[in-house]
């Protein structure tokens, strides 16, 4: 894929990736098409989204469902949110475990 539109979608997409990790993700975007890329980058969760998911359902485990976290989700659910302890670590830290779990997805592309 050209340089220009790498940085199209970089710029459309950087908010939902790690940002330490941006020349692996440039790597990886050289390789495919414009079209392919589209179609993996598509599948990225919002941190926004996880943030706004984890204040207001946080306790019940939703926040962590939406990223694919189903065990901690699950974790969550069971204990309410690790009678609130775990809820509001989580607050501080779902971001950042969205954007990891968005770099997974990059990662998975072959």
């Amino acid at each position: 894929m050209e340089m220009n539109r790498i940085d199209e979608i970089m710029a459309l997409y950087s908010s939902k990736l790690p940002i330490e990790s941006i020349s692996l993700i440039r790597q990886k975007l050289e390789k495919l098409d414009y079209n392919t890329a589209a179609l993996y980058l598509s599948h990225l969760k919002d941190p926004m989204i996880s943030l706004i998911l984890s204040l207001t359902l946080g306790g019940l485990g939703v926040d962590r469902f939406y990223i694919g976290d189903a065990g901690i989700g699950v974790g969550k659910l069971l204990t309410c949110g690790g009678l609130y302890v775990w809820w509001i670590i989580d607050l501080f830290l779902i971001m950042d475990a969205t954007r990891r779990k968005n770099m997974e997805i990059i990662l998975a592309i072959p």
